[in-house]
């Protein structure tokens, strides 16, 4: 509901720090993006609630300073002094969350400051984890970096790496130090005092004041970041944010992005705290003020900042809807559902507040305590469309200007209106705040128009569909469509919430909040087969009631690296009552005593070579350390979250924390008054539900009393919001004046396998949220860092011929290619058992190289004979053996070389899983990981169990043949999305050149040629694409399996359509795919072919996109690296620039096309391996000359610490990539290798080679323009 100004006086009491008679006002209050709520409790217990727009320059400076005013004005008369300022002498305290962080941040508002770090990490925070934000959208959009300037500071530290490290006599050069961690570290270079201060007095008289230092290591040694702040303190910068203090945890990446975000953030936060304290008498002397932090914890005014603001209002809505409705009156698990304008934030709670550690807001990675939630890109504003056949709801907004098109400022059709015109929202119950001059009602005269508008454009196009099921759709069918649609897309992160984490969406109640989400409560509970629905009588302002209620927090963290064993016990306790010491001293502090104060202890656990932490608070006080065994507690976790443990593997904890929590002494609720007689009715008004018009009671809930029971269909009015209780649905007034909800089952729609396009959209959601459950199933239940970190992986659902139905986007060079290894399967094996589950990565079987491992499971129904769908997934394995570790050998002739080849290898035996069978084939390959293969094997298995759940659940609620009838109907969909697309292009080619004939094509490294011949049809939207003319099968392993280019179209088809189709064999089906056999393109079955799958995909890529005119060709090459000896490895690829197109620049130190996999932290990189990473930095002016620049390459170097096979595996090192309409191509790629000795040699685009202790890797990669 969105209101611009709104007072309520409400004599209810309520819970919180509250008695019956308080002697001042306490207020609580949720400074949003567009409203400002304030909670005030009086001294006389009466509640006023205000809502106030948070800009409103005309009339005020500060929302919540006028908000409080207001409050005081009514209660006092007399609420300001002479000067103006709000009399602060009224005031007991005042709780606040604010977006002015979030909003500096989105915005990039914040504090000009600058970065300093080390030398040759310039651009580090730049490349980030290299991976590209949308992997369809070749205009590249990074966020830009905080930083405005940077200083490259060369001194550093490395990892000493004790018994992996040899190199003997020129580390015995280096000083030694012991990090707070108890490891220790080589110092190879000092920081260079005089020059320091230098870059830093000229970085001053620049403008500059607030810094940020971001060093390597500096998590477990602070000595190098001390001496540089210590000098900038000296100098005079006025802030100084020093990344060891910010966040000691390693990771230079998110701890960087942190850093600066702080010093981005704090001074403005600190102006704005600063202001707000001016606009009262006293600057607010000895009222508490406190402001909320996103771990949903209360911190006082002068020790809040930015890093920790981030979440700070939604984190008051966490808070809110945790300590109303948590075993208050609901035993379950609680999903908190907060449904805004442009967004929709989902939560959990189930006793305690869930954090992440590590999370991404306007492209910043912010590396903090954090309350875990969700947020899609789906709320009251999202816009409208109608798009081949499909009804599809945002992700972009009306935002609050223009708004929705009932706002009166010409805006687009949203939710809002959909609601509006179903009568799901009144009008007359809303503020005349709208229109040009903001004084006038919502207008549902204009809705219909724009509706009426869209129905005539449905309709047009379903008269030409001959086997749609309704082809005349009224103006309320198309409406309630819409709002299918877009209650399915909020439940996708719901269910990604619960189930990525083990749990069961259905055992869970589901807590609205936000001015929107009553309107869509009881549907997407029935949807997620939920039963309970809660909403508080302050749903529309329980961020700030949260608050009121929510508990003060302090916490002390530092960073440890020691194996959890009985030896480090006494360490672990001590350091805990050390952290724990300092929280009870900041807490005592703030006005707490002891008894108020509660420690939560924690440590930060991951298994021995896994990057994955979890953070564990102790399961039993009778056994471990003295604060309770952690190590049960970590087990349990990891069991629950990821289906598995790891047995007989050491567990690290890397960081100590304590959390301490000054308790809010909360009061129970006051009961309202019960219920005399039947609710009373308002009204009735005719409202649109499934099945047409229902008359639907009005009631308001100022008026409904305890016990009181509405049946739906029913609107329950509030003044900050509206509640819809479906037919089928029962409301209870519950004792405090909050609604319960209970679901029925409702009238269950008839879903026919003909046609239906708002079926399709709701399909069409249904089948991708499949293939993205059972990528998380296998992220979560894998081992290895490929699947788990870097996130080289794919899952996907197909049909019952084995036709591609949904792929999740997880790497597109996966796309599409997964369907030629199914039909493979159903060609060649000819028949299936139920419990089989099918291995296979022979080119000839479908796969792209045998690193990537693909596991097909049929599945069968009710005792079918054959299977009614299948679910595959595939996944990059570290090592299947084959003549260098990794297997990514660039030298490879033949497949054997290769590793372990399955055209068809039965993994499941009619429920058997047959490890000892595959124990000896990838044994005679010479596998050197066998354990991690079998990990991540079952954990594939797993992934194709969980889709086989899922899709068995829409079976279960629509029958067989609707499933598969709809299989095909989005198949379709995504043909007739392709056609509209290649007519388009087909009409641009003639007006610009004459003919509907594309052509192009390029060479890779060795000459050989790719040539591509596109014929259009710009009548049916079909086309040729003819490979003939390409080069022949080659003497090396870029040879690319047909699959390849399979893939290679579907994503630069999905590129050049520019929105959301579903990514299916469907793309293909306009398009008569022509590739000569025995071609580099289509090679024999036994010819090498690991690099066709990582460098000649992205050159078939260059070469479609070339043809079309899209844009310049981009790096060509995925750049891969991989390093290791017979015991350990480490692969790695590098990012390069983006090809500029027609009206944007390239993107600079980014993953394009085929590939989005993310690299390795460095300290990471460097405390694992024997490795010291010199430079990662851009490679500047490397994109060439044009009107659009190409992004630039980047340059890694490494040092070897130790002998290591190194292998690497290349194009765009002999042939520069091109430019397009008279851009200059750009700079070629350059492979070196430097000796201890000095001499540097040339390696050429492909080779591997024995390093010896102290050589330099130097690798230079490439860019292009237009």
């Amino acid at each position: 509901m969105y209101l611009k100004q709104l007072n309520i006086s409400v004599k209810i009491a309520i819970g919180g720090l509250m008695a019956a008679k308080i002697g001042k006002f306490q207020f609580a209050i949720d400074r949003g993006g567009t409203f400002t709520d304030v909670f005030a409790r009086c001294p006389n217990g009466k509640i006023k609630v205000l809502k106030l727009l948070s800009e409103d320059p005309e009339h005020y400076k500060d929302a919540p300073t006028e908000g409080i005013r207001r409050v005081l004005q009514e209660e006092t008369g007399n609420a300001v002094d002479s000067d103006g300022n709000v009399h602060s002498n009224l005031i007991e305290w005042i709780r606040m969350g604010t977006t002015v962080a979030t909003n500096a941040l989105l915005e990039r508002k914040g504090e000009p400051m600058a970065l300093v770090t080390n030398k040759y990490f310039r651009d580090l925070l730049l490349i980030g984890n290299q991976a590209r934000p949308s992997i369809f959208s070749l205009d590249i959009k990074r966020p830009e970096v905080l930083y405005s300037d940077v200083i490259e500071i060369d001194c550093r530290i490395i990892p000493k790496l004790e018994g992996k490290c040899q190199l003997n006599g020129i580390s015995s050069r280096w000083r030694i130090i012991r990090g707070t961690t108890g490891e220790d570290f080589y110092v190879t270079k000092e920081v260079p005092v005089d020059e320091a201060r230098q870059s830093l007095l000229k970085l001053k008289q620049s403008g500059i004041n607030s810094l940020a230092v971001v060093l390597a290591h500096s998590y477990a040694f602070p000595d190098h970041e001390q001496i540089i702040g210590q000098l900038a303190k000296e100098i005079g910068f006025t802030h100084i944010s020093l990344s060891h203090e910010v966040m000691p945890m390693i990771r230079i990446v998110s701890r960087g992005f942190t850093a600066c975000a702080d010093a981005y953030l704090t001074p403005h936060v600190k102006r704005y705290v600063q202001g707000f304290s001016r606009g009262f008498k006293d600057n607010l002397k000895g009222c508490r003020v406190l402001f909320m932090q996103s771990d949903g914890g209360l911190t006082p005014m002068d020790t809040f900042n930015g890093a920790r603001a981030i979440l700070s209002g939604p984190a008051g809505g966490v808070v809110g809807y945790a300590t109303t409705t948590w075993q208050k009156e609901t035993d379950l698990p609680v999903i908190g559902f907060d449904m805004g304008g442009t967004s929709t934030d989902v939560s959990r709670f189930s006793g305690k507040y869930e954090h992440v550690y590590e999370s991404t807001t306007a492209g910043v990675t912010i590396q903090a305590p954090q309350l875990d939630v969700n947020t899609v890109a789906a709320g009251g504003g999202s816009m409208l469309f109608f798009r081949s056949g499909m009804f599809v709801v945002g992700p972009e907004s009306a935002g609050a200007h223009p708004g929705p098109a009932c706002y009166m400022k010409q805006g687009p059709l949203t939710v809002t209106d959909a609601n509006l015109a179903l009568g799901r929202l009144l009008p007359e119950y809303f503020p005349k705040i709208f229109g040009p001059n903001e004084d006038s009602s919502l207008d549902k005269i204009a809705t219909i128009k724009q509706f009426e508008r869209l129905q005539k454009e449905i309709n047009d196009f379903l008269s030409t569909q001959s086997d749609i099921q309704n082809n005349n759709m009224s103006l309320e069918e198309v409406a309630m469509g819409f709002v299918r649609v877009a209650n399915e897309a909020m439940c996708r992160p719901i269910r990604a919430l619960t189930q990525a984490k083990g749990y069961d969406t259905a055992r869970h109640a589901l807590a609205c909040f936000g001015g929107a989400g009553g309107q869509h409560a009881c549907a997407i509970a029935r949807s997620l087969g939920m039963t309970t629905v809660f909403i508080h009588k302050y749903a529309g302002i329980l961020s700030a009631y949260g608050m009121a209620v929510a508990d003060v927090v302090h916490e002390a963290q530092e960073p440890a690296a020691k194996t959890y064993t009985d030896n480090n016990f006494t360490y672990f306790s001590d350091r805990l009552e050390v952290l724990g010491e300092q929280c009870i001293e900041e807490l005592k502090k703030q006005g707490f005593d002891e008894e108020s104060i509660e420690l939560d202890y924690y440590l930060h656990m991951r298994y021995d070579g896994t990057d994955c932490a979890l953070m564990c608070n102790p399961a039993e006080l009778n056994a471990g350390t003295r604060h309770g065994d952690f190590l049960k507690s970590f087990i349990d976790r990891y069991q629950t979250e990821f289906g598995f443990v790891i047995k007989h593997r050491d567990v690290i904890v890397d960081d100590i924390r304590v959390r301490g929590i000054g308790k809010n002494l909360v009061e129970q609720d006051l009961e309202k008054n019960a219920a005399v007689g039947d609710p009373e009715i308002e009204k009735f008004v005719q409202t649109y539900f499934e099945g047409g018009f229902y008359e639907t009671k009005v009631y308001l809930l100022e008026k409904l009393f305890r016990g009181h029971v509405l049946n739906g269909p029913a609107i329950i009015m509030d003044k900050l919001s509206t509640i819809l209780v479906e037919p089928d649905c029962t409301a209870l007034i519950t004792r405090c004046g909050d609604v319960k909800i209970t679901i029925g089952s409702g009238k269950i729609k008839d879903i026919g396998p003909e046609l239906d396009s708002i079926q399709l959209s709701i399909f069409s959601h249904r089948f991708m949220s499949i293939a993205e459950q059972m990528g998380r199933i296998l992220q979560r239940t894998s081992i290895s860092t490929n699947i788990k970190e870097r996130l080289d992986f794919s899952c996907a659902l197909f049909g019952a011929d084995g036709g591609l139905v949904s792929n999740a986007p997880h790497i597109p060079v996966h796309l599409g290619a997964m369907q030629e290894a199914v039909q493979y399967q159903m060609k060649n094996r000819g028949y299936f058992h139920e419990g089989d589950v099918i291995l296979s990565n022979h080119p000839a079987a479908g796969g792209s190289h045998l690193p990537d491992f693909t596991v097909i499971t049929p599945v069968f129904h009710k005792g079918s004979d054959k299977p009614i769908f299948y679910v595959a997934s595939r996944g990059h394995h570290a090592d299947i053996g084959g003549i260098t570790p990794g297997s990514m050998p660039p030298h490879s002739t033949s497949l054997d070389q290769e590793g372990a080849a399955f055209k068809s290898f039965l993994l499941v035996d009619k429920g058997r899983f047959c490890e000892e069978e595959f124990t000896v084939e990838i044994n005679k390959a010479g596998g050197r990981n066998l354990n991690d293969n079998i990990s991540d094997l079952r954990a594939q298995v797993a992934a194709n169990q969980k889709g086989i759940q899922l899709v068995s659940e829409l079976i279960a609620q629509y029958g067989l043949h609707v499933v598969q009838a709809y299989m095909g109907h989005i198949q379709s969909n995504a043909e007739i999305a392709v056609r509209d697309m290649l007519k388009e292009v087909a009409k641009d080619a003639l007006n610009r050149t004459g003919r509907t004939v594309l052509e192009a094509e390029d060479r890779m490294d060795d000459g050989s040629l790719i040539k591509l011949k596109v014929a259009l049809n710009d009548k049916d939207g079909s086309a040729i694409c003819d490979f003939n003319g390409s080069g022949p099968e080659v003497w090396g392993n870029c040879n690319a399996p047909k699959a390849i280019t399979f893939s290679a179209l579907i994503y630069c088809l999905r590129c050049m359509v520019g929105h959301d189709v579903p990514l299916n064999q469907g793309c293909l089906a306009p398009i008569n795919v022509i590739i000569p056999k025995g071609s580099i393109l289509d090679p024999s079955d036994n010819a090498a072919v690991v690099g066709g799958n990582v460098l000649t995909s992205q050159r078939i890529v260059d070469v479609v996109l070339k043809a079309f005119r899209v844009c310049a060709a981009s790096q060509g090459c995925m750049n891969n690296i991989t390093f290791g000896s017979e015991s350990w490895g480490c692969y790695e690829t590098v990012a390069g620039g983006s090809g500029a197109g027609p009206t944007w620049h390239g993107c600079s130190g980014v993953h394009t096309h085929m590939t989005n996999t993310r690299i390795t932290d460095i300290e990471i990189v460097e405390r694992r391996y024997p490795v010291h990473v010199r430079k990662f930095m851009l490679r500047e002016g490397t994109g060439g000359a044009g009107r659009y620049q190409g992004g630039d390459g980047v340059l890694r170097e490494l040092y070897f610490r130790a002998p290591v096979t190194l292998s690497v595996l290349t194009e765009r090192r002999v042939l520069e990539p091109y430019g397009l309409e008279g851009g200059r191509p750009g700079a070629r790629g350059l492979n070196l290798l430097i000796r201890f000795d000095g001499r540097t040699i040339n390696l050429g685009p492909k080779t591997a080679v024995q390093v010896e202790p102290g050589t330099i890797n130097h690798v230079e990669l490439c860019c292009s323009v237009s």
